[in-house]
């Protein structure tokens, strides 16, 4: 069968209107982009995103690179927890305005990635946040997320949605298991999935440091790299700790981390702080 031939189109870059790129949280999740958050299960990367979606839904910031006042709509799904017992009391417990967030029904036909339910829960709820959680979940039948032309395909229709309605989208990404390796290489599928994202957040245990997750940036291709912050979990809940000193491979287990006597500090200090 022969091909069809594609009618070339030219654009000049003069005809193109220069915009700079703006910020859900500088420098780590922009409007209008692919943000991936990574690591291994059960290493709090669902929770984090959650108590973002919640600061969001309440018009609040979780970090100072978060400058707005009123709440934000948010989409967000979940292949692995129950709506009704895991995701809503987490959020209760996070403190959310669960009227500012939303899912889309599943029950008739499972999500993807490419599904054009996504575009119009987006321009129905005003959602300035999509999380997809976890992005194997969401692929749809028959896609390998290990074959880079399908990866490419699937990521190239959802950062075109992104870009349209400046739509900050997470995808939650596990790791896989090829210890020492670069981060880059720990993501689940394609390299292509780590390619198409503007911004990719590593959360990791902090070894020695049974109740503190560490999250650390390894690719920004908007603007400089941020400082790696950190946030504690307990009986308590979640509670975010803000800059904290510890790189990538430290957070991998590549490279042993040092005992931070300046953190330790901190934290002993904090309550004292508190207190006045």
């Amino acid at each position: 069968m022969e091909e069809t031939k594609t009618e070339l189109q030219l654009i000049k870059l003069s005809e193109i209107q220069s915009q700079e790129v703006s910020w859900l949280w500088f420098p780590f999740i922009p409007y209008g982009k692919l943000t991936i958050v990574q690591g291994d299960p059960g290493d709090g990367k669902t929770t984090f995103i959650l108590n973002i979606a919640a600061k969001l839904s309440k018009g609040e910031s979780l970090d100072g690179g978060m400058n707005f006042t009123e709440p934000l709509n948010v989409i967000y799904q979940s292949a692995e927890d129950g709506l009704a017992d895991t995701v809503k009391p987490r959020l209760e417990q996070a403190k959310a305005d669960c009227e500012k967030i939303s899912v889309i029904d599943e029950k008739i036909k499972s999500l993807s990635m490419i599904d054009e339910r996504l575009e119009e829960a987006v321009i129905k709820t005003g959602a300035k946040l999509l999380i997809l959680d976890p992005i194997q979940a969401y692929l749809g039948g028959g896609m390998d997320m290990n074959r880079a032309n399908e990866a490419r395909d699937m990521t190239k229709k959802l950062a075109a949605l992104a870009e349209k309605y400046q739509c900050a989208i997470v995808l939650v990404g596990h790791m896989n298991k090829a210890a020492g390796n670069k981060a880059a290489y720990r993501g689940m599928g394609s390299i292509d999935f780590f390619a198409v994202a503007r911004s990719v957040l590593l959360v990791g245990r902090v070894e020695g440091e049974e109740n503190i997750r560490a999250v650390v940036q390894i690719k920004n291709n908007l603007a400089a790299f941020g400082h790696p912050k950190a946030f504690a979990l307990s009986e308590d809940g979640f509670q975010w700790l803000g800059d904290y000193e510890i790189t990538a491979d430290e957070v991998l287990g590549g490279i042993a981390p040092k005992a931070n006597k300046m953190e330790q500090a901190k934290r002993l200090l904090r309550p004292l702080i508190n207190d006045f």
